[in-house]
C-alpha cells in the first residue's frame, strides 16, 4: 500500500483526492522536528508540510525510499531542494493558490493603518472614546510602495491602483509593470518615495534581513510598513526601533523569524505591545478558499505523479507529461544524472531486451534528467535491472498501467 503522511494540517480535500487515487493517508498534527519526522516517516512515500516542517539533508539521506513531497503552501525554502534532487524526490508546492487571499489581507491593513484603525481599536477595548480625524487618511492619492513583484505584487498593484493608490514598485529582475505602475531602478527608490511600503519577496537566502535600520532610517517619516513575505527579511529589532521612535507611523506583520510550531504554543514579539502594529500569526493565505485551492491543487499534483509519472510544475524536477496509450503496459519513471548518452544507452538496453517502447519523452533540468517510457510489451526485467545498476542512475521506478 502507497502512504502518504500529511502534517501541520492541509485541506481534508487532500484526503479524499489521494484516498481515491489509492494511496493511504496518515495525518500528523502540527509540525516535526527532524528525529520526530525521520521516524514517521517509516514506510511512507509521500510527504505533506505546510512551512513550518524543515525537510533537511539529513531526512532525506534516512528515508532515501521517500517518492515526492507536497507543499501545501507558495514557498519551498523549508526544504532542502539540492537533497531533493540528489536523491531523486519530486517536489510541488501551490505557487498561486493562495495569492488572492495574501493580496486581500494587503489591502484590509494598507487601510486599517492609513485609518488608524488598530490604534482607535486598542484605545476603544481600553475604555477610552478618541474621535478624532488626526493621523487618519483616505488611501487615494497616497504612493504604495511594493518589494518583490511577482504573482502577489502583481495583484495587489491591480487592486491597489483601483482604490485610487500610486503604485512604485522593485523587483531583482526585470518585470512587466500592469496598468500604471512604475518600476524603479533600486529598491531604496522604493523606500524613499513610498508612503506605504508591502514586501513580497520570496524566501531565497539573499533576502535575509534585506529590511533593517539603514532601509527603515530611508523611509519617510511616517511610512507604513508591511511584510506578508517571510520574517526572515525584516530585523524585527529595527522594525521595533523605527516604530517606537516615531519615525514609522504603524506596522502590519504576518510573518516572524521565529514562529511557534502549532497553534496554542506561546509567541514572543518586541511587537507586541505597540498598538500601531497589526500582527497576524502567520494567515496571508488562511482563508477557507485558499485552503481547499492549495489542498485539491496539491494533493491532485502528487495523485498523478503517483499514477503516471507526471512532473508538470514540479520545482525540482523536469517537467514533464506522458500521456497514457491504449497499449501500454508498463511505465518505466528514470531520474538520473544529466549526462550524455542516457537515453541511447536505455534504448539500446530494451531492444537488447526485444521491448516494444510504446511512448517516451525526455527533459532535462541542471544536474537532473527525467525519462519517461512506456513499455507496450512484456517487462523486461533483465533490462530494467541493468538500467537501475548504470552509475547515472538516481531512482528508477515500474508502474504497471
Amino acid at each position: 500500500m502507497t502512504r502518504a503522511l500529511l502534517l501541520e494540517n492541509p485541506h481534508a480535500i487532500a484526503d479524499s483526492i489521494l484516498t481515491d487515487s489509492g494511496i493511504d493517508v496518515i495525518r500528523v498534527k502540527g509540525a516535526l522536528d527532524e528525529n520526530e519526522l525521520i521516524d514517521a516517516l517509516d514506510g511512507v512515500d509521500f510527504l505533506g508540510i505546510r512551512s513550518k516542517t524543515n525537510v533537511t539533508a539529513r531526512v532525506l539521506k534516512a528515508r532515501p525510499h521517500l517518492q515526492a513531497i507536497g507543499a501545501f503552501c507558495i514557498g519551498t525554502n523549508q526544504i532542502d531542494l539540492a537533497a531533493t534532487q540528489a536523491h531523486g524526490i519530486t517536489v510541488f508546492n501551490a505557487p498561486y493558490s493562495n495569492t488572492r487571499s495574501v493580496v486581500e489581507l494587503a489591502i484590509g491593513e494598507i487601510i486599517d493603518l492609513t485609518r488608524r484603525v488598530t490604534v482607535k481599536n486598542s484605545r476603544m477595548h481600553r475604555g477610552i472614546w478618541d474621535k478624532s480625524a488626526e493621523g487618519s487618511h483616505e488611501v487615494r492619492g497616497h504612493t504604495l510602495g511594493i518589494i518583490g513583484y511577482g504573482n502577489i505584487g502583481t495583484q495587489l498593484s491591480v487592486l491597489a491602483e483601483a482604490m485610487g493608490l500610486n503604485v512604485i514598485f522593485y523587483d531583482a529582475a526585470e518585470r512587466l509593470a500592469l496598468g500604471n505602475a512604475t518600476q524603479m531602478p533600486t529598491m531604496e527608490s522604493v523606500l524613499r518615495e513610498a508612503d506605504i511600503i508591502s514586501i513580497h519577496v520570496d524566501g531565497q537566502p539573499t533576502n535575509l534581513n534585506i529590511i533593517g535600520e539603514r532601509e527603515f532610517h530611508m523611509m519617510k517619516p511616517g511610512a507604513l510598513f508591511i511584510n506578508l513575505s517571510r520574517g526572515f527579511v525584516v530585523d524585527v529589532d529595527a522594525l521595533h526601533k523605527a516604530l517606537v521612535s516615531g519615525h514609522l507611523g504603524g506596522a502590519a506583520i504576518d510573518v516572524f523569524p521565529e514562529e511557534p510550531k502549532k497553534n496554542g504554543d506561546p509567541f514572543e514579539s518586541p511587537l507586541v505591545k505597540l498598538d500601531n502594529v497589526i500582527l497576524t500569526p502567520h494567515i496571508g493565505g488562511s482563508t477557507e478558499e485558499a485552503q481547499y485551492d492549495i489542498g485539491r491543487f496539491v494533493s491532485a499534483k502528487l495523485a498523478d505523479f503517483n499514477h503516471s509519472g507526471s512532473t508538470d510544475m514540479s520545482v525540482n524536477m523536469p517537467n514533464l507529461q506522458l500521456p497514457i496509450s491504449a497499449d501500454s503496459r508498463y511505465r518505466i519513471r528514470l531520474i538520473h544524472k544529466n549526462t550524455p548518452g542516457v537515453l541511447a544507452t536505455i534504448n539500446h538496453t530494451f531492444a537488447d531486451a526485444g521491448a516494444n517502447i510504446g511512448g517516451q519523452i525526455l527533459s532535462t533540468s541542471g544536474p537532473t534528467g527525467y525519462v519517461l517510457t512506456d513499455i507496450s510489451s512484456e517487462l523486461p526485467t533483465e533490462a530494467i535491472d541493468k538500467i537501475r545498476q548504470m552509475k547515472d542512475t538516481i531512482r528508477l521506478t515500474v508502474t504497471p498501467l
